[in-house]
């Protein structure tokens, strides 16, 4: 007996008896270029039976499993519940010239408290947050720890895992000043050159390789990345360093 193609694909297609269910995905911010690297990354890892993005208005997905889920205004208490089980969080600026980002929905830092609440009340068990910072602004303790009382927040909701990766950013522009300041700041530019390589930023392909790969390795509990290892992770050997990062030998 001979087997048609459309017989095999709809054979691959049926659940497997006693398989658990894939989670669902729902990211917040799939904004700019870290925003397009997740979704590509983690929607097409097979990992999740579907993923869903936060967006202001309807859009046409053009992705398998990816479907937009419409939010009303800012406030995400005022949000009907989603059903998720990992939930990412990222603040990556919509780039202007792409009109498909103008239409997502993009969280500010300050919307971190109530997402997070609306996430654990959609069912969420699972949260990870990509926040960038600017070099030489945080404490070596914070690097390592919760740095806010936002972040604080979000781990009191009782997630079963939450996991915090801090990347590095370039430092903004200086304003414009008299021309004692505008000639004091070009003399002083070449500082800017001496920010130590770990503090660089790293593509958003590195940071969505080590964020699939800490989701599928995290135990249970609050897991923080530093810069460091963030760029550790981008030198080539994100599984590696993600194991290192969560499973650390004893």
């Amino acid at each position: 007996m001979v087997t048609s193609p459309l017989q095999v694909l709809h054979a691959a297609e049926r659940p497997v008896a006693g398989a658990a269910p894939l989670p669902r995905l729902l990211i917040a911010g799939a904004t700019g270029a870290l925003g397009s690297e997740m979704v590509r990354r983690l929607a097409g890892s097979g990992r999740f039976a579907h993923t869903q993005v936060l967006a202001r208005e309807p859009l046409r997905e053009g992705l398998r499993a990816v479907r937009t889920t419409l939010v009303p205004g800012d406030d995400p208490p005022a949000w009907p519940a989603a059903a998720a089980d990992v939930a990412v969080v990222l603040f990556d600026p919509p780039r202007l010239f792409h009109d498909r980002e103008r239409a997502l929905w993009t969280p500010a830092p300050s919307h971190l408290p109530a997402l997070a609440a609306w996430l654990h009340a959609s069912g969420v068990r699972t949260v990870a947050v990509v926040l960038p910072h600017a070099p030489g602004r945080l404490p070596e303790a914070l690097k390592r720890g919760l740095a806010s009382l936002d972040e604080h927040t979000v781990a009191a909701q009782g997630f079963d895992r939450l996991l915090i990766l801090r990347s590095a950013r370039k430092p903004g522009a200086e304003p414009a000043g008299s021309l004692p300041v505008r000639l004091a700041s070009g003399l002083l530019g070449v500082l800017r050159y001496m920010v130590p390589t770990r503090d660089q930023p790293v593509r958003a392909a590195c940071v969505a390789d080590l964020l699939a790969h800490a989701l599928r390795l995290a135990p249970p509990g609050i897991h923080v990345a530093t810069p460091e290892q963030v760029w550790q992770a981008a030198q080539g050997d994100a599984e590696g360093v993600a194991r290192q990062w969560l499973q650390p030998a004893p």
